[in-house]
């Protein structure tokens, strides 16, 4: 296997801007990394599961995916849609009270079935890199967790940098609720585009 090649490919997917890295910038940036963090470990949980079905299913997945696929986009790009507008109809915050249901560990987990870039990378990675070598439960199971755990770690390093602006969020939450809101937007429209 061509390690530099897969380390490669895991970490500019992981860490290029996304759904999971929208998120989890927008919530660090309005409550603070700790009060973001169950949705960055929803996120993990989710990878995790979305990665074993992946592995489990990358044969399966290659024949049933032609005729998958456009549903796939289709309600991923309305649940990433669905986010752009919680963002965009957000009012500026005068504390960080509560918490939105888009903060939490279960709306972090949900993201992973919808969000086609998580798939397409589990599917990418194990069918192209992994899989052709390693056959082995346990060194699949461990190439799943390091694609899981990569894709956590972009996600952290995203909500760090929210958080690391928070005070700035916060005085311009208006103009960057909107900006992530068309950005999450921009996501979406480039998965529909795959339809076309």
């Amino acid at each position: 296997m061509n390690f530099a090649a897969f380390f490669s490919y895991i970490f500019l997917t992981a860490f290029t801007p996304g759904p999971n890295n929208i998120m989890s910038m927008t919530n660090a940036g309005k409550y603070g990394f700790k009060k973001s963090f169950p949705f960055n470990l929803g996120i993990f949980a989710g990878f995790l599961t979305v990665m074993s079905a992946c592995a489990a299913f990358t044969s399966l997945l290659y024949s049933v995916i032609p005729s998958v696929e456009p549903f796939m986009l289709f309600i991923g790009a309305a649940y990433i849609l669905w986010l752009a507008w919680t963002i965009w109809r957000n009012k500026p915050s005068k504390g960080k009270k509560g918490l939105a249901a888009t903060n939490s560990f279960t709306s972090g987990m949900v993201l992973q079935f919808v969000n086609v870039k998580v798939i397409l990378y589990g599917i990418t990675a194990l069918s192209s890199y992994v899989l052709p070598y390693y056959h082995g439960f346990w060194s699949v199971a461990l190439f799943v967790f390091i694609l899981a755990f990569v894709g956590f770690a972009g996600t952290c390093a995203w909500a760090l940098c929210g958080a690391a602006f928070e005070k700035f969020f916060a005085k311009h939450e208006k103009v960057l609720n909107a900006v992530m809101a068309l950005l999450l937007v921009y996501c979406a429209v480039t998965m529909l585009w795959e339809l076309i």
